[in-house]
């Protein structure tokens, strides 16, 4: 069973890199950035195995060229792990508050377990002999600021995998691991920090002091004092024996009781400010439940009074009303009997009027009869006036793009190699305008795309979509990639030209499409283009010429 690891890699150098407004980075800052999102890795089952198994190693995309191998043997009650690790690189590379890696052990459950450091020989490989009681679980290495550390970090460089050789029966699970986000162990990394590999102090010193400064950043000296203090003593002692050359065995165990005392430390203020949020938040939800109660108690209260003050503003409102009503009954018993009176005299009056009324419209429909009979004459000539008007316009439009397209065929022939096609104007760009393999323009290419931009502009109103295309040698993935790139580089060199980036596409087609056949150096030179299609209803149609197959697309 292969299992699929999603993982996405961002890398960004910033010891000099240019920052808004010209502004420069931090020297101080951190070499790498780096962002790595994947949280599984394959686990394997030793259980009801005896005798000895082999595994691989294999590096993630941090760290492609690293690899190793490891023997598990079951033991007693615990498994012993034997491991070699190859091409691996000082973890300073991953981050100034990187110095070590280590080898952890993830269960399917996601619990992760610090199985040691690995330490860098100064030659090809380094070696690691640890055991656990663990029976089933995942192998990873990361690069952390120091041994001790009770998580794994996010840069994971190194994950176990099955070799074929893999003797007995494998259960294969995904164990998921949560990884600490870069932020939980980054400080004010110091400029000595950063040229590491420029100093003799050994590891074990340089980790108490990252150690003892992310203490310090995440706050231990005020939530775990006591534990910081041993920490800072352990080191002081560790730096005095360095200074004097003294013995380096007492030198190491100090530095690595610095490690586990800041570890302590930072362990100890996590806790309590995680302890100190809750309280925080247990004392403010008690006040949003006593401040709800009281406000539902005045508001209970507050709707009482409204509802009393409502009923008697009803009440008030009902007598008025029921007045009212009264009032208008006897004024309309009056007014029905003024509107009967009235009423019969209006008839009167209507009759007279209506004789009158029907002896006019008798006169307005003849009227209007005979002054129908002339708009039809009048809109029938002017119907035949205006047809004949557009069909002298649409001849002069269409002999107006049919010249603007021959005009602009000859000019952008004279700057690049230009057919006239169904789709639009055809301008192709050859492979020998870019770098080989890349997307970067030549000067030539630069040149030409400036003087067709210049017709262009002249000429708003034309649409231009940049295609890439590439030869068959290569992956699909790769000459996709070329192919999109290439037509991206003329499109933003156009758009920086002054051609709207409202009428510039660009897309790539990789190798599809082939002008001649990519079994000749020949034919694959020519498959290597960008072609240029310009469209647009101000140049209509095509005015002559066979299009390309490539251009039936």
């Amino acid at each position: 069973m292969k299992i699929l690891r999603s993982l996405t890699l961002v890398v960004a150098l910033a010891a000099s890199v240019p920052m808004a407004h010209g502004q420069q980075a931090e020297k101080n800052a951190p070499i790498y950035q780096v962002n790595v999102v994947g949280d599984s890795v394959t686990a394997i089952s030793y259980q009801h195995r005896s005798g000895a198994t082999d595994i691989g190693f294999q590096g993630t995309p941090l760290l492609v060229q690293a690899k190793g191998e490891a023997k598990v043997e079951s033991k007693q009650g615990r498994l012993a792990i034997d491991a070699k690790f190859k091409d691996l690189v000082p973890a300073q590379r991953f981050g100034a508050e990187f110095f070590t890696y280590v080898l952890w052990a993830i269960t399917p459950e996601g619990k992760a377990s610090n199985l040691g450091e690995i330490l860098l020989n100064g030659a090809d490989s380094s070696k690691i002999q640890v055991t656990t009681a663990l029976q089933t679980f995942g192998l990873i290495v990361t690069a952390e600021p120091y041994y001790a550390v009770s998580q794994p970090s996010n840069v994971v460089v190194l994950e176990n995998v099955v070799l074929p050789e893999t003797a007995g029966t494998i259960e294969k699970v995904t164990a998921k691991y949560e990884l600490l986000d870069r932020g939980e162990y980054s400080y004010n990394v110091t400029q000595e920090n950063q040229n590491v590999a420029k100093t003799f102090v050994p590891l074990e010193v340089l980790e108490a002091r990252n150690a003892l400064a992310i203490a310090k950043n995440a706050g231990a000296a005020q939530y775990a004092a006591d534990a910081l203090s041993r920490a800072q003593m352990s080191l002081a002692n560790a730096e005095t024996i360095l200074a004097h050359r003294g013995d380096r065995k007492q030198e190491v165990q100090s530095a690595r009781d610095a490690v586990e005392n800041a570890a302590d430390a930072r362990q100890i203020t996590l806790r309590r400010k995680a302890d100190e949020a809750a309280a925080a938040e247990r004392a403010a939800e008690a006040k949003r439940e006593a401040d709800a109660q009281a406000a539902a108690a005045a508001a209970s209260a507050k709707q009482q009074q409204d509802e009393l003050a409502r009923q008697q503003a009803e009440l008030e409102k009902e007598k008025a009303e029921l007045q009212a009503q009264q009032e208008a009954q006897a004024r309309a018993l009056a007014d029905a009997k003024a509107q009967a009176e009235a009423a019969a005299r209006q008839q009167a009056e209507l009759d007279k009027e209506k004789a009158q009324l029907e002896a006019q419209q008798e006169a307005q429909a003849r009227a209007l009869a005979d002054a129908k009979a002339q708009q039809e004459q009048q809109a029938a000539a002017q119907a035949q006036q205006a047809a004949a008007q557009a069909q002298a316009a649409a001849a002069r439009s269409e002999q107006e793009k049919e010249e603007l397209r021959a005009n602009l065929l000859q000019q952008f022939s004279r700057i690049l190699p230009t057919t006239d096609t169904s789709r639009g104007l055809k301008v192709n760009m050859a492979d020998v305008l870019f770098d080989t393999a890349k997307y970067d323009l030549q000067p030539a290419a630069r040149e030409a795309l400036a003087k067709l931009s210049g017709i262009v502009e002249a000429h708003p109103g034309l649409k231009l979509q940049i295609e890439g295309y590439t030869d068959s040698v290569g992956s699909d993935a790769y000459n996709q990639t070329l192919s999109e790139s290439r037509a991206s580089s003329v499109r933003a060199y156009l758009v920086s030209q002054g051609v709207d980036p409202a009428a510039v596409t660009s897309i790539g087609y990789g190798k599809s499409s082939p002008v001649a056949s990519n079994d000749s150096v020949t034919g694959r030179k020519q498959n290597r283009r960008v072609e240029i299609i310009i469209s647009g209803e101000i140049i209509g149609t095509q005015i002559g010429g066979s299009p390309a197959p490539s251009s039936q697309q």
